[in-house]
């Protein structure tokens, strides 16, 4: 554990390299912080904070930097009690007045998320839709297409609307797709698509009950929806806006870095996947360089939090940039974005 003294260099290590990205001296912490401590003695602190693997030095003649391990000491125990000044009281207000003003429907809102996210935090903002499987059903109306086929069209209680025209194995009469659609309805209304394919497993494997002829076809027809519905789990749109800004920075100023940033960015199928896993702890996480489990993603830091709706949680937001990102500053935006969503879809 660091004493106070390690604490305080730490810190206005980090604080001095978020503001640019040259190595920091101990001069420089040495004027620019009134610590009460020589150049000499700030050095030999530096020092042992490397040799304890929170600082590096890219060149012996150079200051040093922050690590990994620098990085998540800081936001772990040298951010704990900030309180918001007034340009961040500010941002979180208008945070609040665009996302009042946007458009009703969960998509268009998710999208915009990603949007404001980055222009306030002049990072990337990336915001995932809600997930199929945990959203309630509010109504399905199903619609003879052509032949064999239908159109499905999906409401779900949080305002999501999916179509989908999924192939039958008989031609279904619209009179009798009507009945199915007001079985269905009667029947599912409510339920999380997650809680309706357990139940129609639940009953499809009651080999002793018989069905009623109606009851029997949708169930089976209902199987199939899902089946079309959550096979591309990870498919779902995710959003990430910004990439102007980011590529702007000095930490991204070479060929090499940009590539690598744009391939990681551009496979949404692994960008999806790892905020998937997220999904599961509660409140504001943060991915930090190595922490991340995408290689192309080393120099990046996330800060990603989930919305929820009755206590189910439907998707992520949140924002990526380089690993010297304002962690101060964005970590109260992600956590107030998330939780006005969540208070938003909750009134809906």
């Amino acid at each position: 554990m660091l004493d106070e003294r390690g604490k305080k260099v730490l810190w206005a290590v980090v604080q001095t390299y978020i503001g640019y990205p040259d190595p920091v001296g101990s001069r420089v912490v040495t004027k620019k912080y009134a610590f009460g401590l020589s150049p000499a003695t700030i050095r030999n602190i530096m020092s042992d904070l490397e040799e304890l693997g929170y600082l590096s030095q890219p060149h012996t003649s150079a200051g040093r930097i922050p690590t990994d391990k620098g990085y998540r000491f800081y936001v772990d125990n040298l951010l704990m009690g900030r309180n918001p000044i007034a340009e961040d009281r500010e941002v979180l207000l208008q945070i609040n007045g665009r996302l009042k003003d946007i458009n009703e429907d969960i998509n268009c809102l998710i999208e915009d998320t990603s949007r404001m996210l980055s222009n306030f935090s002049h990072y990337l903002g990336v915001a995932t839709a809600p997930r199929l499987t945990e959203t309630r059903l509010r109504h399905i109306e199903l619609v003879r297409h052509r032949g064999r086929h239908i159109l499905v069209i999906l409401v779900s209680s949080e305002g999501i609307v999916k179509n989908r025209i999924i192939p039958l194995r008989e031609e279904i009469p619209q009179k009798i797709l009507n009945k199915i659609s007001q079985y269905l309805n009667e029947e599912f209304t409510g339920m999380t698509l997650r809680e309706i394919k357990g139940k129609i497993v639940k009953e499809m494997s009651k080999e002793k009950v018989v069905f009623g002829r109606l009851v029997s076809q949708a169930i089976r027809l209902f199987r199939e929806i899902l089946n079309t519905q959550t096979d591309d789990a990870y498919s779902e749109d995710v959003y990430i806006d910004g990439l102007s800004s980011v590529f702007d920075m000095p930490d991204f100023a070479n060929l090499s870095r940009i590539k690598e940033v744009f391939k990681a960015i551009e496979n949404k199928y692994i960008i999806v996947k790892l905020l998937d896993r997220l999904i599961e702890f509660e409140g504001v996480q943060i991915l930090i360089g190595s922490e991340n489990q995408i290689e192309d993603m080393h120099e990046m830091s996330m800060v990603i939090s989930t919305y929820k709706h009755g206590g189910a949680v439907l998707g992520t937001i949140g924002v990526l940039g380089p690993k010297r990102m304002d962690y101060s500053r964005v970590i109260p935006i992600v956590d107030y974005t998330a939780k006005r969503i969540t208070n938003i879809i909750s009134k809906s």
